[in-house]
């Protein structure tokens, strides 16, 4: 059935840190069967060993701490509005409470949105009273 594989080191290090005989441990395959490359060899291993631990640890700005956290603003919205306001298209503004309101948004800022409505005043809508919105016709 299945052979028994026998682990041979490959190598030990003493790294910076004071982590002493870790060893890397990589099975014989010895089945006839397996048709894959070459094993690789002691030049091509050290290549392709992870690096140290001090090394890793680095980081490309020089600061070895936390992540730095993600952007606060990706400019998605922004680009959609500008898309918008540029090509005048008619949108929908539905409201938390169900209403719909149509109009060509004329501006925007980080808290509201300013839409120019036919026959009715321009309104000036609050980002956090719209549900959703989408381009009129496309419903």
């Amino acid at each position: 059935m299945k052979e028994a594989l026998d682990p041979t080191p490959v190598s030990t290090s003493l790294s910076q840190d004071g982590f002493a005989n870790r060893k890397l441990i990589r099975p014989v395959l010895t089945r006839s069967e397996h048709h894959h490359a070459p094993a690789p060899t002691a030049e091509r291993r050290e290549r392709t060993e992870r690096p140290e631990r001090s090394e890793r640890s680095e980081r490309p700005n020089g600061s070895a701490g936390k992540k730095s956290s993600p952007p606060e603003q990706t400019n998605a919205e922004n680009f959609y509005y500008q898309k918008q306001m540029q090509a005048k298209t008619p949108m929908v503004v539905v409201l938390r409470d169900g209403e719909e309101i149509r109009g060509v948004i004329e501006w925007y800022d980080k808290a509201c949105l300013k839409l120019n409505r036919n026959g009715g005043p321009n309104l000036m809508v609050y980002k956090p009273a719209i549900k959703y919105m989408y381009k009129d016709g496309e419903r």
